[in-house]
């Protein structure tokens, strides 16, 4: 069999073993789905970061309970972060016009376009972070799940402009290291590595620039050995995304994303950088501290309940927390690092992270509280790119507490501990 056939024959294998996992209906009412992303295409020290619109997703009025995923080869097996670094990938949600296809993300309007409007979550940020989903390098080993009796609601048809539909799409960011000169670098996106002095924009990059997203954007190319044979790898994100049917028994949840670079304090605008440099330490020695500190202060719009919240980082994290105005813990998140070579827990990355699960109303958001972000890196050596965010699930406190929703949400959690346990 030729290596073409062989190739899709594996992938049909993968989609008929799909098919059989779509199949089955979970209890109470939960279904689930599993898709593949549009293929990516790699060769070593490669990058790609597209946009695709019109991704496969649940139809109709529903609360989203999980969304995973993961990148997998042509047959269907885990992709080694030391091979493909899964930078992030987010899920958004927009409303394009009716009859109006093949939109493009366009450089100039950004998506403020006249047929597409994009329906992001609750905030805070002015730009960006407008994901209601999507993770990094961690996407393995975090959780998604979100508590009973709550659900992400989506495909209201009474909040879509009239005129428009509802559909769904996808960033995806990955770097290939194979072969890579030096791989955290590439991951890191360090601009030397890449022979990068412009944005993908055209416009110079600025001299303190060292490295980010805008010297690893798509079609760049991170250094790689000498003589390397490049060799083409067709990718996919395989995503998982579990639901139920709307109903008034369920306690919908808005989605804030937080960002550590947030500088409203002093700006008074929601001016999120999304990410940040770390720079290496010069007293570390002395003081046996090699910890860099940053944090930031917002305030949600809303009062409202924290069920669930994460945090988002990348290597060098050491954690992060997000505090209540009288310092009170609503969310510790600590990185999980991998020891090995296999996917899932590759050596030197983080491959998942500790989320919290604050039990229903201990963890009240009051509106015009102060709440304060805090991200922590090791800086016994420099970082660039890095990010710290806290992504927190916030129930309308005003729905109130009543006994059916602690018994549910006791449940919930009574049934991750005997899943971890299996």
């Amino acid at each position: 069999m030729s290596r073409g056939k062989s190739l899709a024959f594996s992938l049909a294998i993968v989609l008929l073993a799909i098919g059989v996992l779509n199949s089955e209906a979970l209890e109470n009412g939960l279904k689930s789905m599993v898709y593949l992303s549009p293929k990516i295409t790699l060769y070593p020290g490669s990058v790609s970061n597209k946009y695709y619109y019109d991704i496969e997703f649940p139809k109709g009025h529903i609360a989203i309970k999980s969304f995973n995923a993961e990148v997998v080869d042509e047959a269907g097996s885990p992709v080694s972060l030391q091979e493909t670094y899964l930078h992030h990938w987010i899920a958004l949600r927009y409303y394009n016009r009716k009859g109006v296809k093949n939109i493009n993300y366009n450089v100039n309007l950004g998506f403020l376009q006249s047929d597409f409007i994009v329906a992001g979550n609750a905030g805070i940020c002015d730009s960006g972070l407008p994901q209601f989903f999507g993770l990094g390098s961690e996407t393995r080993k975090t959780s998604t799940d979100v508590p009973d009796p709550y659900g992400i609601e989506v495909g209201n048809p009474l909040k879509v402009p009239a005129g428009y539909e509802e559909n769904w799409m996808f960033n995806i960011h990955a770097i290939d290291t194979r072969g890579a000169v030096d791989a955290m670098g590439c991951t890191e996106c360090r601009c030397d590595l890449y022979n990068v002095t412009e944005d993908e924009y055209g416009q110079p990059l600025k001299p303190n620039y060292l490295g980010g997203v805008n010297c690893c954007y798509d079609g760049t190319q991170c250094k790689v050995n000498s003589g390397l044979e490049s060799t083409e790898r067709n990718l996919y994100l395989k995503y998982t995304i579990k639901w139920v049917d709307w109903s008034d028994s369920i306690v919908p949840v808005q989605i804030f994303i937080l960002d550590v670079t947030d500088s409203w304090e002093h700006t008074g605008i929601h001016d999120c950088l999304i990410e940040y440099d770390i720079e290496k330490s010069t007293n570390g020695v002395a003081t046996n501290d090699f910890t860099n500190t940053r944090r930031s202060s917002v305030i949600l719009p809303i009062d409202g309940d924290v069920v669930y919240a994460v945090a988002h980082q990348h290597c060098g994290g050491i954690g992060s927390a997000l505090y209540g105005e009288n310092g009170r813990v609503i969310c510790s998140s600590d990185p999980i690092y991998g020891q090995g070579t296999s996917a899932g827990d590759e050596e030197g990355y983080i491959v998942g992270r500790s989320i919290c699960y604050p039990e229903p109303g201990s963890a009240r958001i009051l509106k015009g509280e102060a709440l304060t972000v805090e991200s922590n890196y090791s800086n016994k050596k420099s970082h660039t790119g890095v990010m710290g965010h806290f992504y927190i699930l916030v129930a309308d406190s005003s729905l109130g507490l009543n006994e059916s929703i602690q018994v549910r949400f006791l449940t919930f959690i009574r049934s991750l501990h005997i899943f971890s346990s299996n």
